[in-house]
């Protein structure tokens, strides 16, 4: 199900005896559109994440740690002031909607004591969070400032008046029970049956709807069937759901559902941390990487258009003999030659003295002919050496964006960073002021192999060169895709068992631009053979003595060795 208003109430109901009554105590912003609150209540701290996410708007206590921003945003400052140290007194749902009010006990600025509310409306794009004065509804900050030609049905900016979103006048499940339900539907088709809860019942999206007529449809008395199944958003038993086409959805319990494959958690947070993982992660790094990944794109683009005249140059250049040889035989028959001569056919003693026609500029006689195809000829012998260099020089460029576009496509927001620091290294690009505070030393990826064995992956340069140059043992095993961009795999071993071999190779495999292919070639070798060019970019190595496997890399694999 989506996260729509009865799903919203299920929340509500898991939140409020864990929360209320807490102290709140820290404020964190780790991305722009959304805020942790840290509740300290009945001697734990719980991480409450309020996500205002055009996609993934959400309420829930979290488990995944964030990586807060190096200076923290005005929103975060604002909330700090207002916010730290005070109680957190109800967690309130506005009807049946996708609307929750975090009612916050604290003293204003002459020490008297107030209400505020920070409510979050998880509405798509349209989310936001606020606020809010309780006693005035003013609102005090937000999260998203829309201007006043963006939105004509509210005002959305500090010191307006709060207004709730316009009413779709349905009724309250939770309000009313579904006594009048069973009449308008029950001479229906079940096919129209989701459309009529949906347009009589606040909150419900499509598939609570489909989810509710079945439950109608399957119970022998529909009234029954309808109450109970409403009654299990109080009654929870969080489910992940995977489709056959792996395709993810999840439900506050149970619910009548074809989907078999089905996951149970302890909480709903737990639930949503498991669902919005990777996607949400792939969102914020998506945003996150966003500039990078247009810078890497010219790059790769000027380079490739640079490799292209490079090689039409060396195509060129090969023609530099062919000068060499007129100009030899226009200096030996000089006599052959007159002015205004648009050609000459002369022996040539470089070919079995077959004919060769050499075409003349008519202005010049023979001798001075000869010595205008000699400067071409150094001209050309010249670009030859040079354009060789430059094009080993774009292709080492190439591949290193290549590189670089592999990484960002399975990178964590910490590998960004890292991504991002290595580039403005690179002069690449240019930084905004200056940064007071050092980055953070980013650490590969950690998975364990079914034996138990340690196998860290580097997700993109600085890790990989810390990872196989400086970190790992030299006599512990290094893999790495053969001849594709990828990551720097190191097993925690000299003599690891062949299936501990396979998932570490597996692991390079999916670490890589090779992850859906099959049967993906994966080098490996002790670390100590790796070699570092000079003025090599960082990650790259040469080596050889390897040995080669071949291995098809699946996500099942992959989740298994990090879950263990």
């Amino acid at each position: 199900m989506p996260l729509d208003g009865l799903f919203t109430h299920a929340l509500v109901h898991e939140l409020q005896p864990t929360l209320v009554g807490g102290r709140i105590t820290k404020v964190h912003q780790p991305y722009p559109n959304e805020i942790i609150l840290v509740i300290r209540q009945g001697g734990k701290n719980y991480p409450l994440l309020l996500s205002a996410h055009p996609a993934f708007a959400r309420m829930q206590i979290t488990k995944i740690p964030y990586e807060n921003p190096q200076t923290a945003p005005a929103f975060a400052m604002f909330l700090r002031r207002n916010l730290e140290g005070a109680r957190l007194t109800g967690i309130e749902q506005v009807n049946n909607d996708r609307i929750v009010n975090l009612l916050v006990q604290t003293f204003d600025e002459l020490g008297d004591r107030q209400t505020l509310s920070l409510t979050l409306e998880m509405m798509g794009r349209h989310s936001n969070l606020f606020l809010i004065r309780q006693k005035d509804q003013r609102i005090l900050e937000l999260i998203k400032h829309v201007p006043a030609d963006q939105n004509r049905v509210r005002s959305l900016f500090p010191g307006a008046t709060y207004q709730f979103p316009p009413a779709q006048n349905k009724i309250n499940p939770f309000k009313q029970d579904f006594a009048q339900l069973a009449p308008m539907i029950l001479d229906q088709e079940p096919s129209q049956w989701p459309k009529i809860i949906m347009s009589t019942y606040e909150g419900v999206s499509r598939q609570s709807a489909e989810s509710l007529a079945l439950a109608i449809e399957n119970a022998d008395d529909s009234l029954a069937g309808a109450q109970n199944w409403l009654a299990q958003f109080d009654h929870l038993q969080p489910t992940l759901l995977r489709a056959p086409n792996g395709e993810l959805s999840f439900a506050a319990f149970d619910w009548p559902s074809p989907i078999t494959d089905r996951q149970t958690f302890d909480s709903l947070g737990e639930l949503l941390d498991a669902y919005y993982l990777g996607k949400a992660e792939r969102e914020r790094v998506n945003q996150q990487a966003g500039s990078l990944v247009r810078l890497v794109k010219n790059e790769l683009k000027k380079n490739h258009n640079k490799l292209k005249k490079l090689n039409q140059t060396l195509l060129d250049s090969q023609n530099a003999d062919q000068y060499k040889v007129m100009g030899d035989l226009l200096i030996t028959y000089p006599h052959l030659v007159q002015k205004g001569m648009q050609s000459v056919q002369i022996e040539n003693y470089y070919d079995n003295n077959a004919l060769l026609t050499i075409p003349l500029d008519p202005r010049l006689d023979g001798l001075k002919n000869a010595e205008k195809y000699f400067r071409k000829y150094r001209k050309l012998r010249t670009a030859k050496d040079f354009v060789d260099q430059q094009i080993i020089l774009t292709q080492a460029e190439v591949d290193y964006f290549d590189q670089i576009t592999a990484q960002l496509a399975v990178a964590s927001p910490k590998d960004v960073a890292d991504i991002k620091l290595e580039l403005i290294h690179g002069g690449y690009l240019r930084t905004k002021g200056k940064n007071k505070q050092k980055p953070k030393v980013s650490q590969p990826d950690q998975f364990t192999a079914s034996d138990g064995t340690l196998i860290e992956v580097g997700k993109n340069n600085l890790q990989n060169e810390r990872l196989s140059l400086k970190k790992a043992n030299r006599s512990y095993i290094w893999l790495h895709v053969q001849n594709i961009p990828g990551s720097h795999v190191i097993i925690h071993s000299n003599a690891p068992s062949e299936q501990t071999l396979q998932e570490a190779a597996e692991l390079a495999a999916y670490y890589s631009k090779a992850r859906d292919s099959a049967n993906v070639a994966v080098d490996y070798l002790p670390a100590g053979k790796l070699r570092k060019p000079n003025g090599a970019k960082p990650g790259y190595v040469i080596f050889e003595g390897q040995q080669t496997l071949y291995v098809t890399p699946t996500s099942q694999v992959i989740n298994q060795l990090k879950t263990k």
